[in-house]
């Protein structure tokens, strides 16, 4: 289904120091923690000496429990809503929105933290010799410092074989290992000793927005030592002059679905510990690093070296805007991947606002899944940087919500399909949230569609397609049924929408056919007009997409030589003019609708938008600008706004995206764009460089995945291509293009073409 192939520099061994954050002391605050995850376990070590501190989750630990929020009176006020937009009377049929057809509760559940394991050490006040890292490469951050003559060392990692997390604490001395180990949490909770080696935490979810917790979890950690004693006491284990310890950890809620909380995290976790315990730690970790290196080392990346990488993260991050910074966008690009690998495998949940990690139970913004942009960029890195896997908690994330979704359309919207607005949670919630400036847009769902087509695009798996394919058209069969015919032009619109976040010059976010929305649709018509096709089926319902698409509300330029963001000119009179938002941008990014070579005319205008909207924005703001700038094939401004994000204004000393407060799908969405800069494959092309910055004069990068199921190799000196290597995993001919230059290849599944540049034109070498 996942259509994954080996890379062509699988097992190569990157630079330790390349791929190591580092720091000369312990994290003060969580942010300058370091985190480690199993795609559902994730924990933020904080190197501590005297007291350390692992901050807990488990991606299932939400508020509240199965829940309809529904309104059944929406239905009713829809015409209304209507008819009041398209008479210019956008307040009154907000507040009318506001009443009448938003979900109850308004607000969705959060995600929230489990709570913190505790080590707390006697006789460690003084120390020196401090280091704390985490490598990329291994996936196990480690703590290390000599105190009264001895060398300690100090390993976490979160396993995603064993699904444990595993602290191992080891000293050059014998005999000089004695903690206290405890386990807290936020939540209604008991905490009992099992044994002398056991420590279980029992708990309870929270509730929220009147939806009374429906999960029960359990956190139970064992512990193994070498020499010494062990012993439990006060909710507490006790290790006393042991050579050396292991523990383990392993947490599970209840939850078996959306509307199943039947699990038993009693069972499930006590069968993880003993055979943990089994299997031993030399395993544990071995099988652990060669799991996490499967998957990232199918990328290699090298900007060019300095002396700055010898120096801490910290201090990296503070003199980013510095001459040497070339290596910290190649880590910063690398810890993106591993990030995703840490938040979304497999059978996990999707990453959310924060991945996995979050120390709250009322954490900003909920934590929660915002479909109107952050969850979409969390995957924009994964099919181009070769992690393909783990794109599939999203595709099961959407197949969960055209569940939900059917109830949302048939019962606000009177209509067959399925919907999604804004925002959902573990729930899968599909009705508008929040309020209606920022919740009634309802193509959330269609937009994260069009990330099960990329799925496809990159591995050609016709199975997939097939079993995606009921999916896509639900979502269409949603917009054929409540597309509305705006008066002006006859075109087709959705109504009421909006642009996301954004407020036009009536002072009111609620609309008509917002440009981002005839974009989305554009797409999403396609990909389903394709997907029949490619399956021959439904060739009525193909000739009725093709029938709406050429309906929609086409893109504008406006006045100021703009692309329009809402049917009408009004840009320039919007009350934010620097909006982090640049919804209207999706046809030049992630869409391929607007390219440089094709629609320049439409290319000119997404320029001046971004030129008007300003480049300063929230940090995944400036990662969308990112990418827009490199499928314009702006390297400087595209570098510039790179260099704004590494900045200490927008990355926290652990790398982490500071919105502010964190949010990672800064993160992935500025890993994407080095991606673009170096390598794009949209618009029938492998495009080679098409926004190398004149900073990175020479380089390489090895292991991307092009559309069409190629993998891409490239090198570059003196800022100009040297070569690349295109191998191919399927049939194909694709184009490789260079500046003016391009070249077909043939290729059968197999097949791998070296490409040459001379000065003048591009060569296949023989």
């Amino acid at each position: 289904m996942r259509g994954v192939f080996a890379s062509s520099v699988t097992g190569a061994a990157p630079s330790k120091a390349a791929l190591t954050l580092w720091y000369e002391t312990p994290a003060r605050e969580w942010i300058e923690a370091l985190p480690v995850g199993s795609g559902r376990l994730g924990a933020m070590v904080f190197g501590g000496v005297a007291e350390e501190r692992l901050s807990l989750n488990e991606d299932t630990l939400w508020a509240g429990g199965p829940y309809d929020p529904n309104h059944p009176e929406a239905f009713s006020a829809l015409s209304e809503v209507r008819r009041l937009i398209f008479d210019g009377q956008y307040r009154q049929a907000q507040e009318l929105a506001g009443a009448r057809m938003m979900a109850k509760p308004l607000c969705q559940m959060p995600y929230q933290a489990l709570g913190d394991l505790r080590l707390a050490f006697a006789g460690l006040e003084t120390y020196a010799q401090y280091r704390r890292e985490l490598d990329l490469d291994t996936a196990v951050a480690e703590t290390s410092f000599t105190s009264d003559g001895v060398d300690n060392r100090r390993v976490v990692f979160a396993s995603p074989i064993d699904q444990v997390v595993v602290v191992r604490l080891t000293s050059t001395g014998a005999k000089r290992i004695s903690f206290d180990l405890s386990l807290v949490t936020p939540h209604g909770a008991t905490i009992e000793v099992e044994g002398t080696d056991t420590l279980v935490l029992r708990g309870q979810n929270g509730a929220a927005h009147g939806v009374d917790g429906a999960l029960r979890f359990v956190a139970r950690a064992h512990v193994t030592t070498s020499g010494g004693s062990c012993f439990g006491a006060d909710g507490r284990i006790a290790v006393r002059e042991a050579d050396s310890a292991t523990l383990l950890l392993a947490m599970a809620t209840s939850y078996r679905s959306f509307r199943d909380v039947s699990g038993n995290p009693e069972s499930t976790t006590a069968r993880q510990i003993a055979e943990s315990r089994h299997k031993g730690y030399d395993a544990l970790l071995s099988d652990h690093i060669a799991e996490h290196q499967r998957l990232f080392r199918r990328v290699s990346i090298d900007l060019g070296r300095s002396s700055a990488e010898r120096r801490p993260t910290d201090a990296r991050v503070r003199d980013s805007q510095g001459a040497e910074y070339a290596e910290l966008a190649a880590l910063y690009f690398q810890y993106a991947r591993y990030l995703l690998i840490s938040s979304s495998r497999p059978g996990t949940q999707a990453a959310n606002l924060q991945g996995l990690w979050n120390e709250s139970i009322d954490p900003p913004w909920g934590s929660k899944y915002t479909i109107n942009i952050n969850t979409e960029m969390n995957y924009w890195l994964a099919e181009s940087t070769n992690l393909a896997e783990c794109v599939e908690p999203l595709i099961a994330l959407v197949k969960d919500l055209a569940e939900t979704g059917a109830r949302t359309a048939k019962v606000h919207y009177g209509a067959r399909g399925w919907v999604a607005h804004h925002n959902t949670d573990l729930w899968r919630a599909a009705a508008p949230v929040d309020g209606p400036e920022w919740g009634l847009w309802p193509t959330g769902g269609a937009w994260l569609c069009l990330h099960l087509w990329e799925h496809f695009a990159f591995s050609g798996d016709r199975n997939y397609l097939a079993a995606i394919y009921p999916l896509l058209k639900g979502a269409a069969e949603f917009f054929l049924d409540t597309l509305v015919e705006e008066p002006d032009h006859q075109w087709l619109v959705t109504c009421p929408s909006l642009s996301p976040e954004n407020t036009h010059r009536a002072g009111a976010a609620l609309c008509a056919g917002p440009a981002m929305d005839q974009q989305i649709l554009r797409d999403l018509f396609l990909r389903c007009i394709e997907a029949a096709d490619l399956l021959s089926t439904d060739s009525a319902f193909r000739n009725d997409l093709a029938g709406t698409r050429a309906r929609l509300a086409p893109d504008q330029i406006g006045a100021a030589g703009q692309l329009q963001e809402w049917l009408d000119d009004w840009d320039h009179q919007a009350p934010e003019m620097h909006h982090r938002h640049v919804s209207h941008l999706y046809g030049l990014f992630p869409s391929e609708q607007i390219d440089v070579h094709s629609t320049p005319e439409l290319a000119r205008a997404a320029r001046k938008s971004l030129d008007l909207r300003g480049d300063e924005s929230t940090g995944w703001g400036i990662a969308w600008r990112l990418n827009l700038w490199a499928r314009l094939g702006e390297g400087e401004r595209a570098h510039q706004m790179l260099r704004m994000l590494l900045g200490p204004e927008h990355t926290y000393p652990n790398l982490f995206d500071a919105h502010p407060p964190f949010q990672i799908d800064g993160n992935f969405g500025g890993a994407s764009g080095i991606a673009e800069m170096l390598m794009q494959s949209h618009a029938g092309a492998i495009h080679l460089l098409p926004a190398l910055p004149k900073a990175w004069t020479g380089g390489a990068i090895r292991g991307l995945v092009a559309r069409g199921g190629f993998e891409v190799d490239i090198e570059w000196q003196g800022g100009a291509l040297a070569a690349a290597t295109i191998s191919s995993r399927r049939r194909g001919a694709p184009i490789v293009r260079y500046r003016e230059h391009e070249l077909e290849l043939q290729l059968d599944a197999g097949d791998r073409a070296r490409v040459l540049f001379d000065g003048s034109s591009l060569q296949k070498s023989s």
